[in-house]
């Protein structure tokens, strides 16, 4: 590792270790509690809900901020130390699972938490994807959907059908390729996590997994074979030359240089022009800053010829207990995060947060109904019911329930969490675009390099 960054990573974990100390009496009365939302304003809100939870209870909470790209190795110092959390908020699923494989959880917490506040208030699918051997590992939170961004007004003039499957995605990205207008904005870049989640994407909508239920690395099949080749394709023959990245990407279909993109869920507040350092600068936008957000079709789901089904990807987070915590505490801690405070950690950032559980027992459309109208934005805000059309939040809400990924329910996570930050996929992927790989070189590389990374991942 670069000096640089061993540098900037034992100073996280000498903070995060350091922030996690108190005094005795204080630490009766005191959970500490890790987030993984840790951008300053969210922190923000955080901190008000923190404080809120200590009126009603008395006990202090100390809120440490995370990075999500330094998390496992701080989470491994802390543990070592003697010094885990009571709390870890906003930990995604295959964060959950390393935490479960290193022995880390209380998963007994959780199960009581979600019966306390009513099983059947949380989607099924939540429970299911955050659930191993019948047990719950952590309490699902909140969820984004990834989309397929389509200008509708050019796919109207043009005929096209929504891009909903490899073959329309393939014709609408070659039809609407020309004038100054790429066909479509496709990240690429070899060690960017947003390539290898717009890969997963992808390669889901055509059955390719990363792994097989017995465990065997299944990602140089031919399902995955032809999901390299499709993604590549579209690339170098109809996206914008040069490695391309989340920001770039966004830019692109802002600019209104590119007819389609693949982005999350985060970006409809942006798309709507709610957020200034990060404004559609389409020529119509100009006078207009959500002319692009009206004139933007979405699509959640789609389908490779090889898949049985249509896929949707995504990512739920969630409340996970260590097993280090004051378990009392901490239980009643989440309780107040997905009930009193829920609204409000919802309304941190609504287009991302989608609620995964959708009201309360004497209201069961609480906290759905609650999010159409939570405000968006950053600078400026606006109720997500005001800006999109009601059938697209339902589509949202309903896509978590359909959520795929891989390696999780084939008890695969510590897998999906390593290759996470070692990113063997997009670098074959990136090999396969710049041409000195062919697609089916690129599925045998990335098999054998996550088979070496599921090696090296201690047992």
């Amino acid at each position: 590792m670069p000096r640089g960054f061993i540098a900037a990573l034992t100073a996280a974990v000498v903070a995060v270790l350091g922030a996690a100390c108190g005094g005795a009496d204080e630490d009766r009365d005191t959970i500490t509690v890790w987030t993984q939302e840790n951008l300053p304003d969210r922190m923000a809100v955080q901190r008000e809900l923190a404080d809120a939870f200590t009126r009603r209870t008395g006990v202090r909470v100390r809120l440490v901020g995370v990075a999500e790209d330094q998390f496992s190795r701080v989470v491994r110092s802390a543990a070592a130390a003697g010094r885990l959390p009571d709390v870890i908020g906003a930990l995604p699923l295959a964060s959950v699972r390393e935490l479960e494989a290193n022995d880390l959880l209380d998963t007994e917490t959780p199960g009581r938490v979600v019966e306390r506040l009513g099983r059947d208030t949380f989607l099924r699918r939540a429970l299911e994807l955050g659930s191993a051997d019948g047990r719950l590992l952590a309490v699902p939170s909140d969820a984004w959907v990834q989309l397929i961004l389509y200008r509708e007004d050019l796919f109207a003039r043009a005929g096209l059908d929504p891009p909903d499957s490899y073959a329309r995605l393939r014709a609408a990205a070659s039809r609407l390729h020309r004038g100054g207008t790429a066909g479509i904005a496709l990240a690429v870049g070899p060690s960017d996590t947003f390539t290898a989640q717009t890969f997963e994407y992808v390669a889901l909508a055509n059955g390719c997994e990363l792994a097989g239920r017995d465990g065997r690395v299944t990602i140089g099949d031919a399902r995955c074979e032809h999901a390299f080749a499709f993604y590549a394709e579209l690339a170098r023959r109809y996206s914008v030359p040069g490695t391309q990245s989340l920001d770039s990407v966004r830019a692109t279909y802002f600019s209104g240089k590119a007819a389609i993109a693949i982005w999350s869920s985060f970006i409809l507040d942006e798309l709507a022009g709610l957020r200034s350092d990060a404004l559609p600068s389409c020529p119509e936008c100009r006078a207009d800053p959500s002319w692009l957000a009206r004139h933007t079709g979405v699509v959640t789901a789609l389908r490779g010829p090889d898949a049985a089904h249509a896929a949707r990807y995504g990512e739920i987070v969630s409340w996970a207990i260590t097993r280090e915590a004051d378990r009392d505490k901490a239980e009643r801690f989440v309780t107040y995060m997905m009930e009193a405070g829920y609204e409000r950690w919802l309304g941190m950032a609504p287009e991302g947060k989608i609620p995964v559980r959708t009201g309360t027992r004497d209201d069961p459309r609480r906290f759905a109904e609650a999010w159409d109208r939570l405000p968006a934005g950053v600078d400026r805000t606006r109720p997500l019911d005001e800006v999109y059309p009601r059938a697209l939040l339902d589509r949202l809400r309903a896509s978590v329930e359909h959520i795929e990924r891989w390696g999780v329910e084939q008890g695969q996570g510590r897998l999906v969490g390593a290759i996470m930050g070692e990113l063997p996929v997009p670098r074959a992927l990136s090999a396969l675009v710049e041409g000195s790989l062919t697609p089916r070189q690129a599925a045998a590389q990335a098999q054998r390099d996550v088979e070496a990374v599921k090696r090296g991942i201690r047992e």
